[in-house]
């Protein structure tokens, strides 16, 4: 299913920061000035005209070292691809990524009749030419992309039972070269990346789906049982699952 969840033109000042955070949805972030912005576990120097797709659950931030405008879009695709397409860009030079997404702006903006029907409509364009634009880039050619492939596949299938074994088995190496490898390049272990995964996921749930018992939430969020994500979950935030989202929802 193509939908949008939400689009905002904003103005960032010089030096505004915006903390590490993440959404339920995609997020294409289309920038007009430059600054830095954190990926997951990536770095990226972003200028005009270049943008950044974010995955679910992701958490990134945002950096701008001059005064500009942004333009930020969040959406539902059904395109599985998109989910290896993390990171950075640059727009062609037709601008065409921002040419679909000033044509959803302008749709927002004028509401005419069906508009919530075209913005969607909007969000297929936007995913096809995502996946011209930049899918071929994130192929696994080079013994180096092959970590980022294993991560890619990682960040799409987290909620699924996956042993490092068989990610080792996709990277092409051994259990334990691949285990150093991936420390190495992400400065985390895999499992500690999948659990981070899954409770971010987990947070996202106990907020925007309170009437599920924190049992179902752990299996979705691909947790063993409830009693791993209970322990793994105080043990990160400090409180209980039904503790967090009770002081959240006082506060909200």
């Amino acid at each position: 299913m193509n939908k949008l969840d939400f689009l905002f033109f904003s103005k960032r000042r010089e030096e505004h920061y915006i903390p590490p955070h993440f959404h339920e949805c995609y997020e294409l972030v289309y920038y007009y000035g430059n600054g830095k912005t954190r990926i997951g576990k990536a770095s990226h120097d972003f200028r005009k005209h270049s943008f950044a797709l974010v995955t679910p659950y992701t958490e990134h931030d945002e950096l701008h070292t001059a005064a500009a405008d942004v333009l930020f879009v969040g959406f539902y695709c059904e395109r599985d691809g998109l989910a290896h397409l993390a990171g950075l860009y640059d727009d062609d030079e037709n601008q065409a990524i921002e040419s679909i997404l000033l044509r959803m702006k302008e749709e927002f903006v004028r509401q005419r009749d069906d508009f919530a029907e075209m913005l969607n409509l909007f969000v297929g364009e936007l995913s096809i030419q995502l996946g011209r634009l930049i899918g071929d880039k994130k192929a696994p050619k080079q013994t180096d992309d092959r970590m980022q492939y294993v991560l890619n596949y990682m960040d799409e299938h987290f909620r699924q039972k996956i042993s490092v074994q068989t990610l080792a088995d996709l990277a092409g190496y051994s259990y334990g070269r691949f285990r150093h490898l991936f420390k190495e390049k992400f400065d985390i272990a895999p499992l500690q990346y999948l659990y981070e995964k899954r409770l971010n996921y987990a947070r996202s749930s106990l907020l925007l789906h309170p009437e599920k018992q924190v049992s179902e939430i752990a299996l979705d969020a691909g947790f063993v049982n409830d009693a791993q994500f209970c322990s793994m979950f105080k043990r990160e935030t400090g409180m209980t699952p039904k503790g967090y989202r009770m002081s959240k929802t006082k506060n909200s």
